[in-house]
């Protein structure tokens, strides 16, 4: 079976904020959100989705942010180049993701 290179992005004027709130909601997702704010990175290397997490999981959690908008997924090669979408995000929803990013998870 051949693989797809271009998986289905949402154009910026169709990211929803339910969708992007859904997205952010997971503990594992955010932290890749948090990881991926610093620059992009090869799905390969993204250390937030934990080593000993199965690679089915991994990509699931990718899915769930390309699908909402929250990140850009291209093919590089044999692997994944994930990019944080801020600048859609900052022009859909002004302050939603600095807000989201900032917040620390305190009892």
């Amino acid at each position: 079976m051949p693989e797809i290179s271009q998986l289905p992005h949402p154009d910026r004027e169709d990211i929803e904020l339910t969708a992007v709130l859904f997205a952010l909601s997971d503990e594992a997702r955010l932290a890749l959100v948090r990881q991926l704010a610093a620059g992009p990175l090869d799905m390969i290397d993204c250390s937030a989705l934990g080593a000993d997490v199965p690679k089915s999981t991994k990509s699931h959690q990718v899915k769930v942010l390309r699908e909402a908008g929250v990140v850009d997924s291209e093919l590089r090669g044999r692997n994944r180049r994930l990019t944080l979408r801020r600048a859609d995000l900052d022009d859909r929803f002004p302050g939603l993701l600095d807000a989201v990013l900032a917040t620390t998870d305190q009892p």
